[in-house]
């Protein structure tokens, strides 16, 4: 008997919801952004642009945050982490800032646009397509925006190698960003690294997995931060999530206190690491509201070196 899959799958047979423009909306702290990051100013062209943009990328894989135009929203600068996180690029000399999962990279060019050094920060997805994708987002290249990419699999092990969190300063040096191929040299060294709408992509163990993967590759040195937000839920388990258009799911989902004691005596050392997690209710656009659906939250969090 075949074991039921809980996590984001799509069969090659499935109907995928399909696109909705009147989703788009921007709000104006993000029209301001995205006008200046693609130097289109007039608003119809850019609705137009990114509509464009958006169709290409949903054909490369079906995610709900590419439908729903989450990569509008500049969620990174809400988490309650990131005026921390900022810091650290002050406040470090050399600190890197890893963006996991970055689709567009529409966060970590958030970051940069706020301070952080490009020549410092690295993006990472499974999907080369959805970084090119980004390019053509911003109009902008590999030559005019330098800003290191590397794609891989969170679980492939040539990619961030199996090992435990770093309690000392790894005796290797840091590597050149610009000659990496793989995320393992840099285990140990990074400063910050942002996770979001990526962790409920997956079962359980897969999750546990994945946050064993970046503990890895977080520095020892207080104040290092791991952060981002995901889907969440009021009590830890398996939940059916409507993806929209008669399209469900069986997801597997942390609560607050659950993802807390993960990450603090279960992944780190008990009282190495500061964990912060807040479960905040998410509104649905794409969902008409009925008064019996089951409400959708998320988990804001952050993972903090002591």
């Amino acid at each position: 008997m075949e074991t039921e899959k809980v996590g984001f799958h799509f069969s090659p047979h499935e109907v995928v919801p399909t696109l909705d423009p009147k989703l788009y909306s921007l709000n104006e702290e993000e029209a301001a952004f995205f006008k200046y990051t693609t130097g289109i100013q007039d608003e119809e062209e850019l609705k137009k642009h990114i509509l464009d943009v958006q169709a290409k990328a949903y054909a490369i894989f079906g995610y709900s945050c590419i439908r729903r135009f989450w990569f509008l929203r500049l969620n990174i600068c809400k988490l309650p982490a990131y005026k921390q996180v900022l810091k650290l690029a002050t406040e470090r000399q050399g600190a890197i800032f890893l963006d996991l999962a970055c689709c567009f990279g529409n966060d970590v060019r958030k970051v940069v646009a706020d301070g952080w050094p490009i020549q410092n920060a690295i993006a990472s997805d499974l999907r080369q397509g959805f970084w090119d994708a980004g390019h053509k987002l911003f109009e902008t290249t590999p030559e005019t925006y330098p800003l290191k990419f590397i794609p891989g699999d969170v679980f492939d092990p040539a990619f961030i190698a199996p090992r435990d969190p770093f309690y000392e300063l790894p005796s290797t040096p840091l590597p050149d960003l610009q000659s990496l191929t793989s995320l393992s040299p840099l285990q140990g060294h990074i400063a910050a690294v942002h996770a979001s709408a990526f962790v409920h992509l997956f079962d359980e163990e897969q999750q546990t997995q994945v946050c064993r993967a970046l503990a890895s590759l977080i520095s020892p040195e207080p104040g290092s931060t791991i952060f981002g937000a995901h889907a969440g839920a009021l009590r830890k388990g398996v939940r059916v999530v409507d993806l929209a258009g008669g399209v469900t799911r069986r997801m597997f989902f942390h609560d607050p206190n659950t993802w807390k004691e993960l990450w603090d005596g279960g992944i780190f050392k008990k009282g190495s690491v500061k964990v912060e997690a807040q479960l905040v209710e998410h509104k649905r656009e794409d969902l008409t509201e009925e008064p019996d659906r089951e409400k959708t939250y998320f988990i804001t969090w952050s993972v903090t070196r002591m």
